[in-house]
């Protein structure tokens, strides 16, 4: 007699791959019309940290296979934008036959919102080995000033 389990969609490559697909859904599209007829191209997500420390918020995010001028960041208040483009290396030739294609090609993009603003000015960035790192002071708050009536 065979025993019922139950699958719990939270817990391992299912639910990461469930909760992967909920969270982009009406954020990013499914697929990008590619250059060439039947093939289609993801648009990644890229994997990232994000750590608060001493009056800075320190992201670092896994950018594999990308070149640093090929890197975009973009800061609008609290709200952080990393994006980059994977270029093919080799193209196809006509007497070549691709048996096997794991590597992937395309956008990757990732936008985010932290709790506070951030100091664009004092904003730094550095790439090494396919791991980008931003360092990101967090902007002052402004004092309060009070008004006397008179």
């Amino acid at each position: 007699m065979g025993y019922l389990t139950r699958l719990d969609p939270g817990v391992g490559a299912v639910g990461d791959l469930m909760d992967d697909f909920f969270k982009g859904f009406f954020v990013r599209p499914l697929y990008q019309p590619a250059a060439q007829e039947g093939e289609r191209t993801e648009v990644l997500r890229a994997r990232m940290d994000v750590i608060e420390s001493n009056g800075n918020y320190v992201v670092t995010a896994e950018l594999p296979g990308v070149k640093k001028e090929d890197i975009q960041i973009g800061i609008d208040g609290a709200e952080v934008t990393l994006s980059a483009e994977i270029k093919r290396e080799r193209e196809v030739k006509t007497d070549e036959r691709v048996l096997h294609a794991g590597r992937s090609y395309g956008r990757i993009a990732r936008s985010f919102t932290l709790p506070q603003d951030i100091d664009e000015a004092k904003a730094q960035a550095k790439f090494k080995d396919g791991v980008l790192e931003l360092t990101l002071p967090k902007k002052a708050a402004a004092a309060r000033k009070t008004i006397t009536v008179q």
